[in-house]
């Protein structure tokens, strides 16, 4: 049996390397300047090979797309039967690819496919007019084709695995699903080729044609290679039109189709917007029109439910995994920007991957700054206010998490001058995970994607002002600690449900504070990761001493409360200041200016030395719990 020499990757010294989503696939949001762009997403095109498909978010652009094996410059449109065209990609590169010159101002976004065994694949062939098979280098069986002519005009001819082999949708159009046998030749593919009849769409003699296949569940990714990274699969809804999905996963991108009725395709993903509970930004595969926003897509920790579809009907779907590697670096997954005092906002904050919760705190001189969670997941205008209890709020004009790399901070102070620190998180295997979930008023336990055990958790009850934020800390699944009041812990066995979290789960009680019956709740947990990050303990001794996390260049971020007594949620970071002198930190549960006049805290290499202060960081004897960032 032959193996395609994409079936591992192989390194400097010969062995076998692993595959992760983030080298294969990328969702990338930019703003058309009238010339070409330079678009770094990561993605190896120029040696591995892949797609890139572009769409205009802001006006009515065709979906155009453009491939290594047909090369630059020379696009197809999925929502016309047209021919091959000039334009689309000008050139790929091994970090990504350059664009065309678009009308200026305009946002877009791309989604890059690389090649790669058990996830993607391109083909191109010349017809025969007669039933056929075509060979590719997919490694498994595709669960879903996408045809399309490219000498003349032809509609986009699509399999997928759940529909029959008899059985075609159209890219193009909204129609449901057709039998045609002369498609597929009523055959289903293989892992090493797909079947062609003779329909001229797929088919005609002398017709030249590009195929770009996709896996379904076919492992051959992560650290074991064995984690699927793609889905193609069928549900049908329940009379609501709502209906849930298990991938195994928690997808980053998703395509959807009616197959039974007239309707359109649609594509969400999470960089543009794909947040549970709020209006998804939703582009159409088969029509030019601008970005709109429907309600219908939930991510899941485990897949997503749909809702607010047609009911009784069944859709099919591609689902991509959202990202999977683990960080080396604190740098990679986490940034502090400090806007000074006179700034002019938007400010735009480049890091160096994609974030996905940004802690924010507008005024730092004054007592109205109040420390404000905004993430991704909940959607980019959700807040969440640290200091108090209160219901989860909508404010457009705090932060913008639709770009890439980055986010925009939209605004510097509330009521007066003052500079604004922000606190960026991306969400990494074993280092940072959200999850939102719905609660059973029961005892019960929550998936998440940390693959680690959570050593800090953070949960707060979103849909009423009278339930404050639990937190999970020092390994102690009796005890809680309150994220907005400075209180010690409390012994409650319905919070954790005195139930110790693991690398996959973690467990609420009954209280309402994490677990009301049909109440949302957002979940922020943390893990210690070598280099990285580090959650945990110490006795402080009235002194000063060295809080060793491990890592080599010191921590540029120290979250800090005191558990057996009164104490405030202490943060300090590099931006403003940890340094050999006094050093400005702020406290979460309140909305007090920032603290200037106190040595709290001196920089250490493998960490932070606390000091004894006025705010009783380091008490003789008391116990402390902290997070710290490389």
């Amino acid at each position: 049996m032959a193996f395609s020499p994409r079936l591992l990757q192989m390194g400097a010294a010969g062995s076998a390397t692993a595959n992760f989503i983030e080298d294969v696939f990328s969702t990338f949001l930019w703003t058309s300047t009238g010339s070409n762009v330079v678009i770094n997403n990561g993605i190896d095109l120029s040696t591995k090979g892949g797609l890139v498909w572009e769409k205009c978010r802001s006006v009515g652009v065709d979906n155009t797309l453009t491939d290594t094996a047909r090369g630059v410059d020379k696009t197809l449109v999925t929502n016309t039967t047209s021919a091959e065209s000039t334009g689309g990609v000008q050139t790929f590169s091994t970090n990504g690819f350059t664009t065309s010159a678009y009308i200026a101002s305009r946002t877009f976004c791309s989604w890059t496919f690389r090649k790669q065994a058990k996830f993607f694949d391109i083909v191109t062939y010349t017809g025969t007019g007669s039933n056929t098979t075509i060979a590719h280098n997919l490694g498994s069986v595709p669960g879903m084709i996408f045809v399309k002519r490219t000498d003349t005009t032809g509609a986009w001819q699509v399999y997928h695995r759940s529909l029959a082999n008899t059985d075609y949708l159209v890219l193009n159009t909204t129609a449901a699903s057709a039998t045609g046998a002369t498609r597929w030749n009523s055959t289903t593919p293989t892992s090493s080729v797909f079947s062609l009849g003779t329909d001229a769409t797929v088919n005609a003699s002398g017709g030249t044609y590009v195929a770009y296949l996709f896996a379904h569940d076919a492992g051959g990714f992560g650290t074991a290679g064995t984690d699927n990274v793609i889905s193609c699969g069928s549900v049908t809804t329940n009379g609501s039109g709502a209906a849930s999905v298990t991938l195994g996963y928690e997808p980053q991108w998703v395509l959807l189709k009616n197959s039974q009725a007239v309707e359109n395709w649609q594509i969400t993903d999470i960089m543009r917007g794909m947040p549970v509970g709020s209006a998804d930004a939703l582009l159409l595969p088969n029509s030019s029109d601008a970005e709109s926003s429907y309600d219908d897509i939930d991510p899941t920790a485990t897949g997503f439910n749909l809702k607010g579809l047609n009911s009784s009907q069944t859709y099919i779907y591609m689902a991509i995994r959202r990202p999977m590697k683990v960080p080396t670096t604190g740098t990679s997954v986490f940034a502090v920007n400090l806007a000074a005092d006179g700034s002019t906002a938007p400010i735009t904050w480049n890091t160096n991957s994609t974030v996905d919760a940004v802690l924010i705190k507008r005024n730092l001189a004054a007592n109205n700054g109040t420390p404000t969670f905004v993430d991704r997941l909940r959607g980019t205008s959700k807040t969440l206010q640290t200091s108090g209890n209160g219901i989860e709020g909508t404010n457009a004009n705090i932060i913008d998490l639709i770009i890439s790399n980055g986010y925009i901070q939209k605004s510097v102070s509330t009521g007066g001058s003052g500079d604004a620190v922000s606190y960026a998180f991306s969400r990494a295997s074993k280092f940072f995970d959200i999850v939102c979930y719905t609660g059973t008023g029961s005892a019960t336990t929550i998936t998440h994607n940390l693959s680690a055990v959570p050593e800090m958790m953070i949960v707060k009850r979103r849909d009423t002002s009278s339930a404050n934020w639990c937190v999970y800390a020092n390994n102690d699944n009796t005890d809680f600690l309150q994220l907005n009041l400075d209180s010690a812990t409390v012994d409650l066995a319905s919070i954790w449900n005195d139930t110790s979290p693991t690398s996959s789960v973690f467990s609420i009680g009954d209280s309402g504070s994490v677990n009301a019956s049909a109440s949302n709740y957002v979940a922020y947990l943390f893990a210690t990761l070598a280099g990285v990050s580090k959650v945990g303990t110490y006795t402080g001794n009235g002194s000063n001493q060295t809080i060793n996390c491990g890592f080599t260049a010191g921590a540029r971020f120290v979250l800090i409360k005191k558990i057996s007594g009164t104490g405030n949620w202490c943060v300090f970071d590099t931006a403003r200041g940890i340094v050999s002198g006094n050093d400005p930190f702020l406290q979460l549960n309140n909305e007090l200016a920032q603290t200037t006049g106190e040595d709290a805290v001196d920089p250490a290499n493998s960490g932070f030395i606390v000091n004894e202060t006025t705010e009783a960081i380091n008490t003789n004897s008391a116990t402390y719990i902290f997070l710290a960032i490389a």
